[in-house]
């Protein structure tokens, strides 16, 4: 059902424009619901408004109604923030341009969306009142950009936005990398290592889990879940090795130990690194925790909003590990769910979760945010991994990964 795909699974359409554009009519009939408060009166759209949706033949995606990037005031000044906020992780902007009005403020947005390199599409709206000049729609489609003109009253042009939505579709969600399965194959063996904590959804297993489950089943595999300490029987009980185990990173130690030096063993949060983010980029960059020294300033950032319990893995087991690794007391500080802090050049290093909960393009967004500020960024599973000492192990079912980790490593120590 589609309110069962996670919305880090969902292709994210943005919907932008000038105040009183039409925007969020627009999401009314796309989705044939009235989700978004219409009004004559500027500025009705304050935060963000977003619709999960299933659009055939595309699949489950979400709507994000903003509010106009024209508003006013101290007001709309906040607004305009949440707004920008949402630049990062949109997969396809629909652009919202009243009666094909395309002024300096709609070239400005254009701009800035395709220096972004998020496929725009163009939507003239209130057709029926005023279609799109044939000046701005020869413009526009010489970049390669759609230019449709809808009607939300006589509901005119919704089917050719659909193809539209279709055809601007990135090819990565439409046939979307694997997890684990390329690294397992048809009828091979994946034994997947679930600690059950406090943490665990109760009766249910963690997103990652279930979507690594998936992947397998999705690649013809076969995977065999366990706990930690089923492990070393369930690998003695079978008659060949497994192609691979995954275990859940706090795990990393006793699963280390438990699985022959020969089977491939890696975690969930490295599989999620590689899928959603830049596996080699956080790779690296878990190296900059042999340069902390006490008294450094560390960000955790954590994609899901939850009440943190005793033993928390980013409250306090990572924050432990570090501390143990490097000496001394560290500074850490951290984010949750969509917050993440504009100047990150405060910090000696980010450590960011699996991201199962974010979509790939806030992700990528977030890591060329650390880049550019020239802060090194790792990721749970590949902090934890490096932490225990078994990052090397933790990288080897992924062998240039684990090249460039080495040779980066090396120039390091000269």
């Amino acid at each position: 059902m589609a309110q069962r795909t996670p919305r880090g699974l969902r292709l994210h359409i943005g919907i932008f424009g000038r105040r009183n554009a039409g925007k969020s009519s627009l999401l009314n009939v796309l989705v044939e619901q009235d989700i978004a408060l219409v009004s004559s009166h500027a500025g009705t759209t304050t935060d963000p408004v977003e619709k999960a949706f299933e659009l055939l033949p595309l699949g489950p995606v979400v709507f994000i109604d903003t509010a106009g990037l024209d508003d006013a005031g101290e007001l709309g000044e906040l607004r305009r923030a949440r707004t920008r906020r949402v630049l990062t992780r949109v997969d396809i902007a629909v652009l919202v341009v009243p009666r094909g009005a395309w002024a300096e403020f709609e070239q400005e947005l254009y701009d800035e969306l395709r220096a972004r390199d998020v496929a725009v599409i163009v939507v003239s709206s209130q057709s029926d009142i005023a279609p799109p000049g044939p000046a701005l729609i020869s413009r526009l489609r010489a970049d390669g950009v759609d230019v449709v003109a809808v009607s939300a009253v006589t509901r005119e042009g919704l089917s050719d936005l659909r193809e539209a939505l279709l055809a601007a579709a990135p090819a990565d969600f439409l046939a979307p990398p694997a997890l684990a399965a390329d690294l397992v194959g048809p009828g091979q063996l994946a034994v997947l290592v679930a600690p059950i904590d406090k943490e665990a959804p109760a009766g249910r297993l963690i997103l990652p889990q279930v979507q690594t489950i998936r992947d397998l089943l999705d690649g013809d595999a076969f995977c065999l879940v366990v706990k930690e300490r089923e492990l070393r029987a369930a690998l003695a009980g079978l008659k060949r090795p497994p192609k691979l185990v995954v275990t859940d990173s706090q795990a990393f130690l006793k699963v280390a130990a438990d699985t022959p030096p020969d089977v491939p063993l890696t975690s969930f949060s490295i599989l999620q690194a590689r899928s959603k983010g830049d596996l080699a980029q956080l790779a690296v960059g878990s190296l900059a925790i042999d340069r902390l020294r006490p008294g450094a300033r560390v960000l955790i950032a954590e994609a899901c909003s939850h009440h943190a319990i005793a033993d928390d893995i980013g409250r306090v087991k990572i924050p432990r590990w570090l501390t143990q690794y490097v000496g001394g007391e560290l500074r850490v500080e951290h984010a949750q769910g969509r917050d993440f802090p504009a100047d990150l050049a405060q910090f000696q290093l980010v450590v960011h979760c699996g991201s199962c909960m974010l979509n790939r393009r806030e992700v990528l967004s977030r890591l060329r945010l650390c880049r550019e500020a020239g802060v090194p960024v790792t990721n749970y599973g590949v902090a934890i991994a490096h932490s225990l000492g078994v990052v090397e192990r933790a990288l080897a079912p992924f062998p240039g990964v684990l090249e460039l980790w080495r040779r980066e490593r090396s120039r390091a120590a000269v």
